[in-house]
């Protein structure tokens, strides 16, 4: 297995997985936190990885699996004899338990959701967050429970339903805790996390952005040599950040090919998302960059499409045309730069197979390097969201830009449910400028995950100057989330959609109705197609 190239620089905690959905956020805990840690598939780590990534501490995360099965995961048993700290999470716990000769088995009284852990006896695990006789909030999700430890371990905080809430072997330094720490759930998980990684196990915390940045660039100089290399440039965070991390390290070395497709946003001044990328790294980066302006291209292919799967499609394939023979002009480029992202990587690895298929198939590189013969440089591909916009403020971009909210490939097309003509777009465009800038005014940007506004295929009768209209309606959008997977809505005031309406049909023409979509995820995803 190929280990990241910038571990060997960093102590390091190796976080294995066995199936949680909520694996990466115990991943972001720790990087968080200064503490650099990778994720690896169970059935991917044995003797020969551990000896190479030589982890200082180990994590077991949670899974879906019950240990009670006979083929359901297990930790390689040469991790137990490492040496070194073991904190193992929900299954994880249930997992070592086993394997060190405890018992699991199903439990009649199951605890999934919020629940008290009591604690017995003090451990260096909640030294200075929890103390003895005190009962704290967690987050629980299991059906079995251990019904006997192994031997060496004792029991110092319980819960209703688990009897071994907090187990512990504090001579061989293995921590089992029952709930998830590392969700916003259990209030002191993080500090847990912490105790964990730096009290116990003694790490420094020394993973930095501004020690990222110097490994990342001597990395892609090496990498790439005196080649050239092409980066699709995107307009978003992903793409900008690794562009302008390439762009230090090799100069004009890099071209970037920014394909405008029409269907980006506007900002409250109407100046177009385009226009400001090519200022961005034309005026202030002076990066080599090709700006194609294909928005009558685009709209052209999209004509009379209302299907969201064929949309995507046709934006997705058209991109990859355009792209194609712009990049082929550049010549000796042996490298494309695209802005994968580590959540990306994980789940390429997994080892059910995952998503990985599909994951990047929005992304507007996507396909790219096979069909042009090309080599990536991937130079963000251990970095989470939040850290990439830690690096692009390191980096010296904007605090403005690197702080947008998500924003999809196909852009505007899958905000206008049915078929896309250049007057919806221009609608959406104001329409959705007006919400953000009232978002913004709240000082309520960086609370939201995403916010966003929909043009709906439908027209409404309406009033106006004792005037009847018969004009569109348009979907406000705005959610919570930590990662995308999930999400809730905004709770926004009565008073400030009342204000959004207002100023959306004062100022935008061919709007007379406004919603707000209160809709969670799951049942309902973030993006409306």
């Amino acid at each position: 297995m190929t280990l990241d190239p910038h571990a060997a620089h960093h102590q390091r905690v190796l976080i294995i997985d066995f199936g949680s959905q909520v694996t990466q956020l115990i991943a972001r805990r720790l990087r968080e936190s200064g503490v650099y840690c990778e994720i690896h598939p169970f059935n991917r780590v044995d003797n020969a990885f551990l000896d190479e990534y030589a982890p200082r501490a180990v994590i077991l995360s949670g899974g879906p699996s019950s240990v009670t099965v006979k083929e359901s995961p297990r930790a390689d048993d040469a991790v137990f004899d490492l040496g070194v700290p073991i904190l193992a999470i929900c299954y994880g716990q249930q997992t070592m338990a086993t394997q060190l000769g405890g018992l699991v088995e199903p439990s009649d009284e199951r605890e999934f959701g919020r629940a008290d852990v009591e604690i017995h006896e003090a451990s260096p695990l909640f030294e200075g967050v929890w103390e003895v006789g005190g009962k704290y909030p967690v987050w629980m999700s299991h059906g079995d429970r251990v019904t006997k430890l192994p031997e060496g371990f004792s029991v110092v905080g319980t819960s209703p339903n688990a009897p071994f809430a907090i187990a512990v072997n504090e001579a061989r330094r293995f921590y089992s805790v029952m709930f998830h720490p590392e969700v916003a759930h259990t209030p002191d998980g993080a500090k847990l996390l912490d105790n964990f990684t730096k009290k116990i196990a003694g790490l420094s915390g020394d993973w930095t952005m501004a020690a990222f940045r110097e490994e990342a660039i001597e990395q892609i100089r090496e990498q790439v040599g005196d080649a050239r290399v092409i980066c699709g440039l995107s307009g978003g965070v992903d793409s900008s950040v690794a562009a302008v991390l390439i762009h230090e390290a090799i100069g004009e070395q890099l071209t970037c090919v920014f394909v405008d497709t029409g269907l980006m946003r506007a900002n409250i001044d109407g100046v177009g998302e385009g226009e400001e990328v090519v200022r961005l790294f034309r005026d202030s980066y002076n990066i080599p960059l090709i700006h194609v302006e294909a928005e009558d291209l685009f709209l052209g292919k999209l004509a009379g499409v209302d299907d969201p799967e064929q949309k995507r499609k046709i934006i997705g394939g058209t991109f990859i045309d355009v792209f194609e023979a712009e990049a082929g002009k550049i010549e000796n480029a042996e490298f494309l730069a695209q802005g994968t992202l580590y959540p990306d990587v994980i789940e390429s690895v997994s080892f059910d197979g995952g998503p990985s298929v599909t994951i990047k198939s929005h992304h507007n590189v996507g396909g790219l390097p096979e069909r042009m013969n090309l080599k990536l440089v991937e130079p963000l591909r251990e970095l989470f969201k939040d850290e990439v916009r830690a690096l692009g403020r390191e980096l010296g971009l904007p605090d403005h830009f690197v702080g947008r909210h998500p924003f999809p490939g196909p852009g505007l097309a899958i905000r206008i449910p049915g078929e896309i003509t250049r007057d919806k777009a221009d609608i959406l465009r104001k329409a959705d400028a007006v919400y953000l800038d009232e978002i913004r005014k709240a000082g309520l940007y960086d609370e939201i995950w995403q916010a966003f506004a929909v043009l709906l295929p439908v027209r409404t009768v309406g009033v106006m100057g004792d005037g009847r209209t018969y004009d569109y309606v348009l979907g406000l959008r705005a959610v919570t989330s930590t990662d995308g997977m999930t999400a809730d809505y905004y709770p926004f005031s009565h008073e400030f959609l009342g204000r959004c309406a207002t100023r959306i049909i004062n100022e935008v023409r061919g709007v007379n109705r406004v919603v707000y979509d209160i809709t969670s995820k799951p049942p309902g995803t973030i993006e409306w197609e």
